[in-house]
């Protein structure tokens, strides 16, 4: 794609950056066959194709209003364009690039401006989100139709009955707390520890958020103070030895993978980066490492669907690792059709954008109940909310599943 980027930019490394990424597009469109919002709207500027000519147009210094905002929020960053796209456009880093700058000349509605700072204000702290999760069937009563649409279900607050193993291996790795997952699902965490240790491995917790939701939330500040904090945390503790850090969303997994390029590589900061996030391991990287033997029971398993959040197969490229593992202790997947398209959770997209979430979510749960399952499981704590609002089946993060296994087979 040809470019004239605007002489403003071009002495920016963002510019530079835009420019770069602009032209190894051949605007075949092949990516709009697997967006979720081009398949919802079939608007060319609501797919990726249609996203980067807009981006396009900032940097090249023409005028941008509030359409431009909108198509560009209506993008669920799901990233299912870049493994389909033959050019290997970073089609999710120029997002990011796109809507900070179009954030800085577009004005936003004072409502949204509104929501989108609870939202930066009350997701990265597990005990606000506890608080307002609490309180949500008050806040039903109160709040007007339209922003009690908004609101989700009130899942129950659901904290470890198992307790968490001592460390008492050899081999250790950290395990990032959360915030969201911490608040509403923090035996998710307990489970991984327990079914590591059986693996001799021990998981050791540091608390804290990744900083998605402010790197997400035109908040980029924010996250690169959330980013520093948990760095010099890993630094406190390299002295117990750890090999990885690890997480058991696929979101947080993402995102502190992408610390080195979020953070940028000065002469200060650009080794330690580098050395942090290397070391970073999403959980089923992890288990599809090790022999997962000592956690076969030989029963009679559940018939699963596994939905593969975005996260997992578009941002880590760990598509089929998760089902591998199931398949290998036992359980029947079934198969999902579509199983490339977003849920409509997608971070915060399913309080900003209700409508066409409610849509893929509608979608995405006629194609995981299509083949009739016991249980649907998935990897990531947005996606299992998400899901499970409305899912006649339960929905289960595949670590639960494991554990369920060997609890019904009597191993302590």
């Amino acid at each position: 794609m040809q470019t004239r980027i605007d002489t403003r930019y071009m002495g920016k490394s963002e510019g530079k950056l835009a420019d770069d990424i602009l032209r190894s597009c051949v605007h075949c469109g092949f990516c709009n066959a697997t967006c979720p919002t081009y398949q919802l709207l079939g608007d060319e500027l609501d797919g990726p194709r249609g996203r980067i000519y807009l981006i396009k147009q900032v940097f090249e210094g023409q005028t941008v209003g509030r359409r431009t905002l909108e198509h560009l929020d209506r993008c669920l960053t799901c990233r299912s364009c870049e493994t389909t796209c033959p050019s290997g456009v970073r089609y999710g880093e120029l997002l990011e690039l796109g809507r900070a700058e179009v954030s800085r000349k577009v004005r936003r509605p004072l409502g949204d401006r509104v929501v989108r700072w609870l939202l930066r204000a009350i997701l990265p702290h597990p005990h606000r989100v506890r608080v307002v999760f609490r309180c949500l069937p008050l806040l039903r009563r109160l709040l007007p139709g339209r922003l009690r649409e908004r609101l989700p279900k009130s899942p129950s607050i659901i904290q470890p009955v198992l307790a968490w193993p001592e460390p008492r291996h050899r081999r250790r790795m950290l395990v990032l707390d959360g915030c969201v997952q911490d608040a509403l699902r923090a035996d998710i965490n307990v489970t991984a520890a327990r079914l590591l240790d059986r693996l001799g491995i021990s998981l050791i917790r540091f608390p804290g958020c990744c900083g998605a939701v402010s790197q997400h939330m035109d908040d980029p500040e924010q996250a690169r103070t959330t980013m520093v904090r948990n760095m010099e945390a890993w630094e406190r503790a390299s002295d117990q030895g750890f090999e990885a850090i690890v997480t058991t969303a696929s979101a947080c997994s993402l995102m502190l993978k992408e610390y080195q390029r979020l953070q940028g590589g000065s002469p200060d900061n650009g080794d330690r980066v580098a050395r942090w996030t290397a070391a970073v391991r999403d959980i089923s990287e992890v288990f599809a490492a090790e022999d997962i033997s000592p956690l076969r029971t030989g029963n009679e398993l559940p018939v699963v669907a596994f939905h593969a959040p975005c996260t997992l197969q578009h941002g880590l490229r760990q598509h089929g690792v998760v089902e591998g593992i199931l398949e290998n202790l036992g359980f029947e997947l079934l198969p999902v059709a579509d199983a490339h398209l977003c849920c409509g959770a997608a971070g915060t997209y399913s309080l900003l954008q209700p409508e066409l979430s409610r849509q893929l979510l509608d979608n995405k749960l006629r194609a995981l109940n299509h083949s009739g399952p016991e249980v649907i499981a998935t990897a990531n704590i947005g996606c299992l909310l998400h899901l499970g609002d409305h899912s006649e089946h339960p929905v289960r993060h595949w670590l639960e599943l494991i554990e369920m296994s060997l609890r019904e087979a009597g191993v302590k």
